[in-house]
């Protein structure tokens, strides 16, 4: 078993955790009291006004199938995928996998949501092998700086043998910690810097690095619904390089999630930062990855190159026709949120906007679906400014 270097006060802890997913994989049977809510939240859900993926693909047939199952090594039940759904009707998707059993042992549900959102990703699909090509294949979208406020890209990853947020206990977030911020003290070049534990963190240094849109925010009711955010703020923290262009948060929502950004709209540089940081990450750390389903997050939305490469932009023209912007998006499978990401509104008129599709094709042509239809964007946006100065 891969086990990197941990430090002494953590080791107590491991042997029963390991002996414990390695030998006793065996399902209980779920509590009559979680067989209550889950039954109750079904019934609520049906009653409600939710366009949720968990709504539209729950039917009673599959409820009834799954209500009884359990994961074999963790225990997890469909309440734990789906409580957060329940509890939150406005939900997009509504269901989370509590540990990497869980995408198996609920495939029947999981799997016409994964289909649904990744834009035909079937149950017999296999996700191919990573590629991630290179960033100097993607020129400059935006050198005159007149649309593009800033690009990001990131990926998620999670640690091999560990389950997620959900099914963690103290003294696991504690090891991760340890397991994560060992491997990227060890990084190089233009990848060296400073961890930032959350434990301790001075409140105006935290919220200094929110408002720099560098820090994840505590309190998102989705995740805390999915009993994602137990143990607040342990385990928690932010790695950042020197040149405050990459980024690692550790046990936010996914164990890892590697991060390279800068302002403009130079998403090959930003690409390329990415790739070579994840190498170095992937030489120290052994991540999790299902041979069908790619890499494995907490949300299904983020699963295969678990890859999202984002601008945040201003669209003068199309943002009055908002309904026309998220029309023109899909067209090229972009998906459009406000600017601090999901569940936020448009600040200044600038967006995030960031590709949708993550399975079914590579890291590399996840990237080019994006740069072209970023690019198509910003091509109607000069259309439509050049027809309101002939007016």
């Amino acid at each position: 078993m891969f086990l990197p270097k941990i430090h002494i006060r953590q080791l107590r802890c491991l042997p029963k955790q390991l002996f414990l997913r390695q030998f006793c994989k065996c399902a209980s049977q779920v509590p009559p009291e979680v067989l209550e809510e889950l039954e109750q939240g079904f019934e609520d859900m049906k009653e409600c006004d939710s366009k949720s993926l968990l709504k539209k693909h729950l039917t009673k047939e599959r409820f009834d199938k799954l209500k009884d199952k359990t994961t074999p090594t963790y225990n997890s039940t469909l309440l734990d995928c789906i409580r957060s759904g329940l509890k939150n009707p406005d939900s997009g998707v509504g269901i989370y996998a509590p540990d990497p059993e869980a995408y198996s042992t609920f495939s029947d549900i999981f799997d016409p949501i994964i289909e649904d959102y990744h834009g035909g990703f079937k149950k017999t699909s296999v996700h191919p092998p990573t590629c991630f090509g290179f960033g100097s294949d993607f020129p400059n979208l935006d050198p005159d700086n007149l649309y593009i406020v800033s690009t990001r890209v990131r990926c998620g990853r999670s640690i091999k043998d560990f389950p997620f947020n959900p099914c963690l206990s103290k003294c696991d977030y504690n090891v991760l910690d340890s397991i994560i911020t060992d491997a990227l003290l060890n990084l190089s070049g233009e990848y060296s810097g400073t961890y930032f534990p959350l434990c301790g963190m001075e409140k105006d240094k935290q919220q200094e690095l929110i408002d720099s849109h560098l820090l994840f925010k505590e309190g998102d009711r989705f995740l805390k619904d999915a009993k994602a955010t137990r143990y607040w703020p342990t385990g928690r923290g932010i790695y950042i390089n020197d040149n405050r262009n990459f980024l690692v948060w550790v046990n936010e929502e996914d164990h890892v999630r590697i991060i390279s950004m800068e302002k403009g709209g130079n998403l090959g540089a930003v690409y390329e930062r990415l790739i070579l940081g994840e190498n170095q990450l992937s030489k120290q750390l052994e991540f999790s990855r299902d041979k069908r389903l790619g890499y494995l997050t907490f949300c299904p939305t983020n699963l295969g190159t678990s890859l999202r490469a984002s601008v945040h932009m201003r669209l003068p023209s199309l943002a009055d026709d908002k309904a026309k912007l998220d029309k023109m998006a899909a067209k090229y499978n972009l998906q459009v949120r406000g600017t601090r990401g999901e569940h936020t509104d448009a600040e200044d008129g600038v967006y995030d906007i960031s590709n949708k599709r993550r399975m079914g094709l590579t890291e590399y042509e996840a990237i080019q679906e994006m740069y072209k239809g970023i690019r198509a964007l910003i091509d109607h946006e000069c259309q439509e400014a050049a027809k309101a100065c002939k007016k």
